[in-house]
């Protein structure tokens, strides 16, 4: 079974930082390309940011770029999204999946997590 499990969701004031994981199991890691995705009240899923395999390649969305980063560990089988500078704006429901492409859009992906909710206060 593959599973894919978000943490480090929680409080934060505007300018903090947080940093997501993601844990994964059943999966061969190395061969797939990660993604973060997040969902905001009333708003649809939205990419956020990719990495591929090989960690070499990373793509952000126009709103998060030079503010979040995202990495993987390869032997631990995780990827990270490192927050920083986080605005009210950012409050959302994130999910970690996994894919055989960076892509920009969720249907790309073949797993997901159930998600972890952070809130960014003003």
């Amino acid at each position: 079974q593959v599973q894919l499990v978000e943490s480090g969701g929680g409080l934060v004031q505007a300018g903090g930082s947080l940093r997501l994981s993601c844990a994964t199991s059943g999966l061969t890691f190395g061969s797939y390309a990660m993604g973060w995705f997040r969902q905001a009240p009333g708003k649809e899923r939205e990419f956020v940011s990719a990495i591929s395999s090989s960690g070499g390649s990373t793509n952000y969305a126009d709103s998060v770029k030079g503010r979040f980063t995202i990495s993987r560990d390869n032997a631990k089988k995780m990827v990270y999204l490192q927050m920083n500078s986080l605005k009210p704006a950012d409050t959302a429901l994130s999910y970690c999946a996994a894919g055989t492409v960076p892509a920009y859009k969720s249907p790309a992906y073949n797993y997901w997590g159930q998600g972890t909710q952070f809130t960014v206060s003003s």
